[in-house]
């Protein structure tokens, strides 16, 4: 190839080649030549030269070794050369290199230029990779320049200021005049260029935003004539005219008033005004409205204005195009908790968003479904909500499930609605519930005491249909053990009662735990229940034992050491009776030895701990009262621990009508005696008896002293401070 070829025949040769090998080769071919003319001193084609490489660097090619030659042909006399060689600078030089600091004297004549394009070629570079170094020095001449009577060049001026700006923050101040100056301007180019500096100024200072905030009337005025004006073939994009500076100046208008009652009232009218009078139909009309609404909820509006634009809002969930139905619910998500009864209006709209193939539309739906859920529209919206679980992709189903138990938990009507709605999600997507809804569900369950026929019923249904669910087959299981009993009784008033055999509950339980879909976890669940349906079946003991034995050596060592536990349990199980007898302890004891053979003679080498156990068992500890006044009771009890030491239990309860709070215990014995108080399990003793407190002491006596203790107790009742002493003078068991 000739170094000659003009750019369009480098540009055909490179499309034509048919391999980047081949590509490669013409572009090392062009760029050898390049190089050869660069080093001759007498060269009339060096802007023709360097196109062509700024061509190359576009296609990602080396392009470096140009970047001098770009600085000389800045320094040319000739428009042509300058013309390319700013192009040059602004794609190869940027502001971490040297280089960029030989044409910081070439910039500042040019500002200074009587060729308003040559100083609009300055001012671009400038703009474009100017550095910290090159704004301050060029500052001045861009002010100079903002004051200039042209308005092509206020307005290159106006955007290079603002690059000063972002790049030096401390020049901000120099510019304030001139921006205030350039909104008496007709052009709106240059208006536009003013109202971007304004908003840079603002943002980066608080004293140049309260400055800026007298120029509100005049912002209104220019934005009126813009919303009034008529068809202006030079500014009209589809029927709106010039929206580009209508953003600008609904977003300075937005900051300006934000926090502030004065500007925000003096741009409420004009707000309205652009909401109703703006066409919705075109694109750029709601890239206006869409602005408009941003600003009425960011200022401080008045309601019936921030109704407006939440119905403007509405009417974006209604458009066919994705991106607007998009912005909408982000708006709307960010306003629901301040404007919830406004976006409540719409809220049929945004749950038929639910329905939107568009995944991020259905993810923004269900974040403010979830938002507009309450006590007065519970049952409807968590229908919808359940509806949409259903069917909702895999990403969404943990953030859907985890939102409607929050719901259920806040505004359920009742606990049976609240118990179905909970399973409901467990049985449509339990795989992927949080790990903390197994224990809230259980606790919950717990605390219902009058739906727990209900529940066994309905959870033990559940199970015969779908094991592949963890959480709920974890949850049955549970409640299997815990409520066994009734559901083996038949009879429940909130439900179809079930006729269910012994057989058919540990048929389910072997199930799960024979199944290949049962996690480690829920085996462990099945095998408690299985454990616990001992003391409530009488005819299929033996096949407890046998299923709970299996897994003494099983793999896993959580579920073996529950087997082999469970196992000795069986052991003990039917001598629990004798232990309410001490006249018969010695005749049963006496056939603990062959009592062992139960579960195989494997387990014979704990016959030596059971004496010890069943002594522990029968030996309870003696319990005195210490003190008993105004309703407060305490009592003390005492377990020798060894030859001098002693710990001695505390327990004090309130039989009053009225909470007591602030209740401490102090001890004192005598000196020779050590003392070590533990912290009580609480502060606080709820009227009626309704829970207890208990501290411990520890005691070492090595001098085998005669015991005494003096004790202080203090608490607070209905408002008053009581403090009395007791002592004691004997210990019971002592």
């Amino acid at each position: 190839m000739s170094p000659s070829v003009p750019l369009q025949e480098m540009i055909r040769a490179i499309r034509s080649a048919r391999t980047q090998c081949e590509e490669r080769g013409v572009i090392q071919r062009e760029c050898a030549a390049i190089r050869a003319q660069f080093r001759q001193t007498d060269n009339g084609g060096r802007s023709h030269n360097l196109a062509k490489l700024l061509y190359v660097h576009m296609l990602g090619y080396p392009a470096h070794f140009g970047q001098m030659e770009c600085v000389r042909m800045i320094a040319s006399p000739r428009y042509s050369e300058k013309r390319v060689g700013y192009l040059g600078a602004m794609m190869l030089l940027d502001e971490k290199q040297d280089a960029s600091l030989l044409i910081t004297n070439s910039i500042k004549n040019d500002l200074s230029h009587s060729n308003q394009y040559v100083q609009s070629l300055a001012l671009c570079t400038l703009a474009c990779m100017g550095s910290a170094e090159m704004c301050r020095d060029l500052a001045p001449e861009i002010d100079r320049l903002l004051r200039s009577s042209n308005s092509y060049i206020k307005k290159k001026a106006a955007l290079c200021a603002v690059h000063i700006v972002r790049k030096v923050h401390d020049l901000g101040e120099l510019f304030v005049p001139s921006a205030r100056s350039l909104l008496s301007e007709k052009n709106h180019g240059v208006l536009h260029g003013a109202v971007v500096l304004i908003t840079e100024l603002c943002e980066r200072s608080p004293e140049t935003l309260e400055r800026f905030r007298k120029t509100v009337p005049d912002l209104v005025q220019i934005m009126k004539g813009l919303v009034i004006s008529g068809y202006s073939p030079d500014h009209d994009v589809a029927g709106v005219s010039d929206p580009f500076l209508q953003v600008r100046i609904l977003r300075l208008l937005r900051i300006l008033g934000r926090n502030n009652e004065a500007a925000s009232d003096a741009m409420n009218d004009l707000l309205a005004q652009v909401a109703t009078n703006t066409d919705s139909t075109k694109t750029v009309g709601n890239a206006v409205l869409y602005e408009t609404v941003l600003t009425v909820l960011d200022i401080k509006s008045e309601s019936g204005l921030r109704v407006l634009a939440v119905n403007i809002l509405g009417r974006f969930l209604l458009n066919n195009d994705r991106n607007i139905r998009y912005i909408a619910m982000t708006s709307l998500q960010k306003i629901v908790l301040t404007d919830h009864n406004a976006v409540q209006r719409h809220r049929g709209t945004i749950v038929d968003c639910l329905k939107d193939q568009d995944a991020s539309v259905k993810r923004r739906a269900l974040e403010l479904s979830l938002a507009l859920v309450s006590a007065s529209n519970i049952r409807s919206m968590m229908k919808e909500l359940l509806i949409f679980l259903s069917s909702c992709p895999p990403e969404l189903r943990a953030q859907a499930a985890s939102g409607i138990f929050n719901a259920a938990e806040r505004y359920a009507p009742s606990k049976r609605w609240h118990i179905d709605t909970i399973l409901h999600v467990l049985t449509t997507a339990g795989g992927d519930v949080r790990d903390e809804t197994v224990p809230n569900l259980i606790q919950l369950i717990t605390n219902t005491s009058e739906l727990h026929c209900y529940t066994v019923h309905k959870l033990y249904r559940a199970l015969l249909t779908d094991i592949s669910q963890q959480p709920l087959v974890q949850v049955a299981c549970w409640c299997i053990g815990e409520y066994g009993d009734l559901l083996l009784k038949g009879e429940c008033q909130e439900t179809e009662a079930v006729q269910v055999t012994e057989d058919d509950v540990l048929d389910a339980l072997e199930i799960v735990l024979q199944s290949h879909m049962s996690t480690p976890t829920t085996r462990g669940f099945a095998l408690t229940a299985t454990m616990k349906l001992s003391t409530r079946i009488t005819d299929n003991v033996d096949r407890i034992r046998s299923i709970v034995s299996i897994y003494g050596s099983c793999i896993d060592v959580e579920l073996q050491q529950r087997a082999v536990e469970y196992n000795q349990c069986h052991i003990f199980f039917f001598l629990m009776d004798v232990l309410c007898s001490r006249t018969t302890f010695c005749v049963f004891f006496a056939q603990v030895v062959d009592l062992l053979d139960l579960l195989g003679a494997g387990l014979l080498h704990i016959s030596e701990s059971i004496p010890r156990f069943f002594m522990l068992l029968l030996a309870s500890a003696p319990t005195v009262t210490v003190y008993e006044k105004n309703g407060v009771t305490l009592t003390l009890s005492c377990e020798q621990q060894s030859e001098s030491g002693l710990t001695v239990t505390l327990t004090a309860s309130n039989s009053t009508d009225s909470d007591i709070s602030g209740f401490t215990l102090q001890a004192a014995v005598p000196k020779s005696v050590q003392l070590q108080m533990r912290a009580p399990s609480t502060d606080c003793l709820p009227a009626h008896g309704g829970a207890k407190l208990t501290q411990l002491v520890v005691l070492n006596n090595p001098n085998k002293v005669n015991l005494k203790m003096r004790i202080r107790v203090s608490y607070t009742c209905q408002g008053s401070v009581v403090q009395d002493m007791v002592q004691v003078d004997s210990f019971p068991g002592l």
